[in-house]
C-alpha cells in the first residue's frame, strides 16, 4: 500500500499519456523485485563453491530492446566441474528463468522462455558466436508443472528426473534444458532456494542459518541478505519461532528482524516498568490505606496513564 502511494501520482501521469499498461507495470514490478532479487541471491550461494569460475548477470538484458532473462551464468572456466546439482547441466552460456510466488508456468511461458535463449544466441558478436551446444536453459520454480508435463510427450519432448526436484528434458528440444521444482529438492543441499517460499520449513530455514553463520565475504553475505530479506517477510511467524533460538540466529537475520528485536526489547521493558508500578500502588494502598487514586498522585503517575493501572488493580 505503500507503495501504491508512493507510485500512484507517476501512475497517473503514464495514463495521461495513454499508457493502458501502467498499473500492470506497477503491479509486476512489485512482484519481480519482491522475489527475483532474492532467487538470484540463492542462485549465487547455491553455486557459490565454484564462484570463481561464474559470471552472474541478473537481469541480463538479451537485446539492446527491454527483453530479460532473470538470470544469465557463463562458465569462465571451460573445464570446470560444477559441484552443485543444480549446475551440472550448464554449459558456456546459461539461461535461467525463474518464476515466484504466484507466476504460472505454461506450455506459453516455457515456448517464451525457450525464445529468450533464441535471442541471446542470435545477438551474439559474430555468426555462430554462441554456439547451441554451449547453451543451456533453467526454468525454477516451486510446484511441480503438471500440466506442462504433461504437454511434452505429444511434442516429442523426454522428461527425466536426473536428481530429486531436477528435470532434465530431452527428444525434441532445441537446447539442453532442465526444470527444477524447489519444493522437491533435497533440503540438505539446497536450503536457499527451498525457503524462497511462503510455506517454507523450519528444518530448511535452520539449515540455511547454520549455513550462513559461516559466511565472511561481503558477496556471500549479500546474498544471504537478499534471500532472508524476502523469506522473513513471507514466513514472519516461522522466523520469529528461530529468531528465539539464539544458537542459530546468524548475524543477518539479526539485521534483518533488528526493528522487530528492538521493539521487543521496548515492549518488555515497558511491561516491566507497569509491573513494579503495580506492585507499588497496592503496597501502599494496602499498607497506607491509601485509594489507587491517591496511590498513583503520590507515585507520580501522569494522570493520562492512570486508567489503565486503575483497569488491572
Amino acid at each position: 500500500f505503500r507503495r501504491f502511494r508512493r507510485d500512484f501520482p507517476r501512475m497517473k501521469q503514464k495514463l495521461k499519456k495513454g499508457s493502458i499498461h501502467a498499473i500492470l507495470e506497477w503491479r509486476n514490478g512489485v512482484t519481480r523485485k519482491h522475489w527475483h532479487p532474492a532467487f538470484c541471491g540463492a542462485t549465487e550461494w547455491e553455486l557459490k563453491d565454484n564462484k570463481n569460475d561464474l559470471l552472474f548477470e541478473p537481469e541480463h538484458l538479451l537485446n539492446k530492446e527491454p527483453i530479460r532473462t532473470d538470470l544469465l551464468i557463463i562458465k569462465k572456466n571451460p573445464e570446470a566441474k560444477i559441484k552443485n546439482e543444480i549446475g551440472r547441466i550448464f554449459k558456456q552460456h546459461n539461461i535461467i528463468e525463474y518464476k515466484g510466488i504466484g507466476d504460472g508456468l505454461s506450455i506459453d511461458t516455457f515456448f517464451k522462455t525457450m525464445g529468450y535463449a533464441c535471442i541471446y544466441k542470435g545477438f551474439g558478436k559474430h555468426v555462430n558466436d554462441i554456439p547451441a551446444e554451449e547453451l543451456t536453459v533453467t526454468i525454477i520454480r516451486e510446484a511441480y508443472p503438471r500440466k506442462l508435463f504433461k504437454c511434452f510427450p505429444e511434442m516429442g519432448i523426454t522428461i527425466k528426473r536426473k536428481y530429486p526436484g531436477i528435470y532434465y528434458l530431452g527428444g525434441k528440444i532445441m537446447f539442453r534444458t532442465q526444470i527444477i521444482v524447489t519444493r522437491e529438492l533435497d533440503g540438505k543441499k539446497h536450503a536457499s532456494l527451498k525457503i524462497l517460499s511462503n510455506r517454507a520449513k523450519e528444518e530448511d530455514v535452520r539449515r540455511f542459518l547454520q549455513e550462513a553463520s559461516l559466511a565472511k565475504e561481503p558477496e556471500d553475505l549479500q546474498n544471504i541478505g537478499a534471500v532472508l530479506q524476502v523469506s522473513v517477510s513471507a514466513n514472519q511467524n516461522l522466523y520469529e519461532t528461530v529468531r528465539r533460538d539464539q544458537s542459530m540466529c546468524c548475524e543477518a537475520l539479526r539485521e534483518l528482524m533488528k526493528d522487530e528485536i528492538e521493539e521487543e526489547k521496548k515492549n518488555a521493558a515497558k511491561q516491566a516498568t507497569e509491573n513494579v508500578r503495580m506492585t507499588d500502588i497496592r503496597e501502599l494502598m494496602r499498607n497506607l490505606k491509601m485509594t489507587a487514586e491517591q496511590a498513583m498522585q503520590a507515585l507520580g503517575i501522569a494522570e493520562q496513564d492512570r486508567a489503565k493501572y486503575a483497569v488491572k488493580l
